[in-house]
């Protein structure tokens, strides 16, 4: 896998927004396949496990395996949804944007959390956007045809790894770009870093 071409092709922005206060982390990446074919492969709980984990929707309900779940408080196939994200006892939410662009679909994933998150507070935008990024270089596997044997395993590659650094080094530009004190950025892209790959002090 050519891990800094993943890495470069997934574009990360970081901002606020209108929630009281909230904080935003935005992912997004062009996939060469259709917009009804992505959000297929976003929708459908048969296609998600072989990406990301096994879903189980009820209603507009879902769970994900061992992670989080939530509502899904509005879809507009095929261009998109909006839901709830609920872990680890806070709420934050998501939306889904699908868009037809002319070398295929543009994917854009926002996540909002309210601005006084503790996880934002210690790990910065790299607290969601490491997973994010993990989760879009499976969704990139699936639609070309791979697919990761063991994703645990992999995280704890030499190449999971520096998978990993990178994404965090990524949210902390990203991070600064938004107006972060660049030292303050990188400390939060240590811990980041730390408590996705096991290694030094969280």
């Amino acid at each position: 896998m050519d891990v800094t071409h993943q890495i470069s092709a997934t574009r990360r922005v970081v901002g606020s927004r209108v929630l009281d206060q909230a904080r935003t982390v935005t992912i997004g990446r062009t996939y060469d396949t259709t917009l009804e074919d992505l959000f297929e492969a976003c929708t459908s709980p048969e296609r998600i496990r072989r990406w990301f984990l096994p879903v189980t929707i009820d209603g507009d309900h879902y769970q994900i395996e061992g992670n989080a779940s939530g509502t899904i408080q509005h879809c507009d196939p095929p261009k998109g949804f909006s839901a709830t994200w609920e872990y680890g006892g806070d709420v934050s939410w998501i939306e889904l944007r699908l868009t037809p662009v002319q070398d295929g679909t543009r994917f854009e994933l926002e996540h909002i959390a309210h601005a006084d998150d503790e996880r934002w507070a210690q790990f910065g935008p790299g607290a969601v956007g490491v997973g994010w990024d993990m989760m879009v270089l499976g969704l990139s596997l699936h639609l070309s045809g791979a697919m990761m044997d063991d994703p645990v395993a992999w995280s704890a590659s030499d190449e999971g790894r520096e998978f990993i650094t990178r994404s965090s080094t990524a949210w902390r530009d990203a991070s600064i770009a938004s107006g972060t004190d660049p030292d303050a950025a990188r400390d939060a892209a240590d811990r980041t870093t730390a408590a996705y790959t096991g290694s030094g002090e969280q």
